[in-house]
């Protein structure tokens, strides 16, 4: 009797009849997909519409078979989007969750929709799916971010503040121009995905387990019914393919470290010591002992997240790794890095945006802070050496003792005397004394790219252009 009741309980399953006894339960948990691959519903019933009707259109299932096995997975979406469908952990994943349903709605007609094709090809065919429509909508999120950073670029394109570089003050720059710098990473960010979405439209459906399949089956149709430009040219490399998901992970990653970056700098500019921004309250966050705190945890966060993203991507790579040809259990771990890669990224895209839309430059500081750091010594060592023909090494030497010099008077450059510079350079007349202050020095970097106000708005205009014009 016992063996009896085993064969029936197997029975019931999709693939029950090669087994006599039942899995052990913590397997049975262990092996189960369906608590995250419960997301793939809506593309796994696309699929499935699809490959039903290409069944129909090959007459290898009748019109009526495809209508009801259409009509049943059409009600089970509804129920899925309603709440009221019962995931069960015995029946593994969506596809024989929602193929189980099937049965139950429609009879012996839901058991002919796995005609031709396996759940290998089917859930990589699922994954291609809902990886894409998350990339067309990361991507617009990010032609939104730029979008906000040009605006706030033409609003500040002439507003100066420190540039530096090893986090001392180097040369002014605009704020504005500073800002544009993260458009152009987001512009390559954007044009990544784009690569990575036009690799990934190949459909695998068809391939079945590993071979390919003796039905009489059109490859074609079905690829161009569900939007992908053709189908995968190896059924081998069909089922057992990730690279499109590692791909996407290593695109968020980068796309990762430049919010990361950003994140960092409003941290640091809405910090005490340099006040150059006031974020919007709506990102920011209070201290649970301490009144006055406003802390910067929305930029925090993202300057976090790059850390469980860059994990992501080495899960799946280890993942993948020396595995054999074509499709292992193992790749079943595969879902949840990129479920929450595209989560996690989506998520610091959208706060990096409405932060920046809420963001309030606070100029004088900038101002202030600029002053004290000498930032037109380059300028002055660039006019010793076109105006008075003096070497460049000597310049920059002379240049380092006016510097000293306005130190010992703590002073900016701009508030030496003539008579000052002219004791370590007595050639220097007054035009020395225009090359010393600051908005002269923004002024001139008028070269292709530079800080220029004049080249800010050019830029902000030309980069609308190539990043918002669709």
């Amino acid at each position: 009797m016992k063996k009896n009741s085993s064969e029936k309980q197997n029975n019931s399953k999709i693939w029950g009849g090669r087994f006599l006894t039942s899995p052990n339960e913590l397997m049975e948990e262990f092996n189960s997909s369906i608590q995250f691959d419960k997301r793939l519903y809506n593309q796994d019933i696309e699929g499935s519409i699809v490959h039903a009707e290409m069944l129909c259109k090959q007459k290898i299932i009748s019109e009526t078979d495809f209508k009801l096995i259409k009509s049943g997975l059409k009600k089970i979406k509804t129920e899925i989007y309603n709440n009221n469908f019962n995931f069960s952990i015995k029946l593994e994943d969506i596809h024989m969750n929602i193929e189980n349903r099937l049965v139950d709605l429609i009879g012996d007609a839901g058991k002919k929709l796995h005609t031709a094709r396996s759940r290998n090809d089917q859930v990589a065919t699922d994954i291609k799916l809902w990886l894409r429509n998350r990339i067309d909508q990361i991507e617009l999120d990010l032609k939104l971010l730029q979008k906000t950073l040009i605006e706030k670029s033409e609003l500040y394109y002439d507003m100066l503040m420190p540039g530096y570089t090893h986090l001392q003050v180097a040369q002014p720059v605009t704020f504005g121009h500073h800002l544009l710098a993260y458009v152009e990473m987001i512009g390559r960010d954007r044009s990544r995905l784009i690569d990575c979405r036009k690799r990934l439209n190949e459909s695998p459906l068809g391939s079945a387990a590993l071979a390919g399949t003796s039905y009489p089956i059109d490859r074609d149709f079905v690829s161009h019914k569900l939007g992908f430009d053709k189908p995968t040219k190896n059924s081998m490399d069909a089922v057992s393919d990730r690279d499109f998901a590692v791909e996407f992970m290593s695109v968020s990653s980068l796309i990762a470290i430049h919010l990361s970056r950003l994140a960092e700098e409003l941290v640091i500019w809405s910090s005490d010591r340099f006040n150059f921004v006031k974020l919007p309250e709506s990102y920011t966050t209070g201290s649970s002992i301490m009144p006055q705190k406003r802390n910067p945890d929305a930029a925090e966060l993202i300057r976090a997240k790059p850390g469980r993203i860059f994990g992501n991507l080495l899960s799946l790579m280890t993942v993948l790794k020396s595995l054999p040809m074509t499709y292992g259990k193992d790749m079943q771990e595969d879902k949840e890095p990129i479920f929450d890669t595209a989560d996690t990224i989506e998520m610091c895209i959208m706060n990096m945006e409405g932060m920046i839309k809420g963001l309030e430059p606070i100029s004088n500081n900038m101002i202030d802070a600029l002053q004290k750091g000498f930032p037109t010594a380059t300028d002055l060592a660039d006019y010793l050496v076109i105006n008075l023909e003096i070497p460049f090494r000597d310049a920059h030497h002379l240049t380092g003792k006016i510097i000293l010099l306005a130190e010992e008077e703590n002073c900016t450059l701009e508030s030496l005397s003539l008579k000052d510079i002219q004791k370590i350079i007595p050639a220097a007349d007054y035009k020395i004394l225009e090359i010393l202050k600051i908005q002269n020095s923004v002024s001139s970097r008028n070269s292709y790219g530079g800080t220029a106000p004049k080249n800010v708005l050019k830029a902000a205009k030309e980069a609308k252009q190539r990043f918002l014009k669709d």
